[in-house]
């Protein structure tokens, strides 16, 4: 992540709860901007972990980290206490399903806890994902019983959704277009001055429900033609046809087309989430969900299931049972040049190998290098040439860029490719997903 306004003239006391992917760096932009930050998290594990400068976050780096918590600038901290006196305070806290049901639980108790600290004047922000009026029927709600005082005329109040891809160094915090809003005209405006002190360009939108549907916008329509791709893909191969040389070809024109590729499923927080609380929220709003998304929610949960049938049938079609047989898992996070392995499709794909009686184990160079843990049972091991020539069908999942594809196609006697990165290899070795 780089810093690269200016830092700004008047420096505020800046509270960002929920120090995990979206609120740590947002943290430490902030104080690299000039402001004095405090990051609170409930996780007292990650606080130390920030305390003697390591990030837990690969968009923040160590180097970046270290210089604010030495000159005070950074102070991360799971006391409540420690928020008192804030000028602006930014809620990025999970927004699980709970039960296939929008979990704002973290939401509704960060705004209790600012509601006890809120002072005249302050700004409170949800980055945080949720459905069109959370912002402003339930945040602000709570925020105003806790406090006592009232939105637009002691406190303001805004939402911004946080739009963060992590691993990505061209579109970072800073040079990805910020939405901002407000529950009113007031709240707009010190929302768009806090941020536009920040990022390189603000997108105003004149209230919270249409900012809120926007981001769920953004993820449901990846997610829907993601969806359409994967059943594509599976009738392409049941016809005999080349699906990625079709949509090399669709790619070719220059409007009206936007490529996306089949793959094992889809990650992440946003994904297989976001446009779930869409349908839920249309639901409430007119007594039924979207039919379109709940269809590509099923089209891509189900991808997991076939990967692991492909693996089946091309171990029968080689004379081997899955029972007992090796299998090497290239890749657990959910998207290539990460370790973030939320939501990540590799590891059902793995549990359901497992469940089959199938031996798996699992090369992630970015996974283990963070340190991050998996499920019980699995082994972590290196892409080297002897497990690759050990295993009797290896599962490309994410096409990091640090694998050694030479050394796959040369050691590797059976590959299954979820992301088409060795189509040009020989078909005896490598099957398409």
């Amino acid at each position: 992540m780089l810093a690269r306004k200016t830092v700004v003239t008047q420096a505020l006391s800046v509270v960002v709860v929920g120090q995990g992917y979206v609120g740590l760096p947002l943290a430490v932009l902030a104080a690299q901007r000039g402001h004095r930050v405090v990051g609170l998290d409930s996780d007292e594990r990650r606080i130390a972990t920030l305390a003697v400068g390591r990030s837990p976050v690969e968009d923040v780096s160590d180097e970046e980290l270290k210089p604010l918590l030495r000159d005070g600038r950074y102070r991360p901290t799971a006391c409540p206490a420690d928020v008192a006196g804030f000028d602006v305070a930014v809620i990025a806290v999970p927004t699980p399903l709970t039960h296939g049901i929008p979990d704002l639980s973290d939401v509704l108790a960060a705004g209790r806890t600012l509601g006890r600290y809120l002072r005249e004047g302050a700004l409170v922000v949800l980055e945080s994902t949720s459905y069109p009026g959370t912002t402003r029927d339930m945040l602000g709600r709570v925020l105003e019983d806790v406090s006592g005082l009232r939105i637009g005329e002691q406190f303001v109040l805004g939402f911004s959704p946080e739009r963060i891809d992590p691993g990505n160094r061209r579109w970072t915090l800073a040079t990805t277009p910020k939405i901002v809003s407000g529950v009113d005209d007031r709240s707009l405006e010190r929302t768009a001055d806090f941020y536009a002190g920040l990022v390189d360009r603000v997108v105003r939108v004149g209230r919270c429900e249409e900012a809120e549907l926007a981001k769920l916008l953004e993820n449901t329509f990846r997610a829907v033609n993601i969806a359409l791709i994967n059943e594509l893909a599976e009738l392409a191969r049941d016809t005999g046809l080349d699906l990625r040389a079709a949509l090399t070809a669709a790619a070719s024109k220059p409007f009206g087309f936007m490529r996306f590729d089949p793959g094992p499923g889809i990650g992440g927080h946003c994904l297989p989430i976001d446009p779930a609380y869409l349908s839920w929220w249309a639901a409430q709003a007119r007594g039924q969900g979207s039919r379109l998304i709940d269809l590509a929610a099923q089209i891509n949960s189900a991808r997991p299931s076939y990967v692991a049938r492909r693996v089946k049938q091309g171990l029968v079609g080689r004379g081997q049972d899955v029972v007992g047989a090796r299998i090497l898992l290239l890749g657990l996070a959910y998207k290539p040049g990460s370790s973030d392995m939320r939501e990540s499709p590799a590891l059902e794909v793995a549990r359901q190998l497992t469940a089959l009686g199938a031996h798996v184990r699992a090369a992630d160079p970015h996974v283990a290098a963070a340190g991050t843990a998996v499920f019980a049972g699995m082994v972590l091991v290196e892409a080297d040439a002897q497990e690759l020539a050990d295993a009797d069908v290896v599962v490309l999942l994410t096409d990091h860029d640090s694998f050694d594809y030479e050394r796959i196609i040369a050691h590797a006697g059976f590959v299954l490719d979820c992301r088409g990165r060795l189509s040009d290899a020989a078909p005896a070795i490598v099957e398409q997903l």
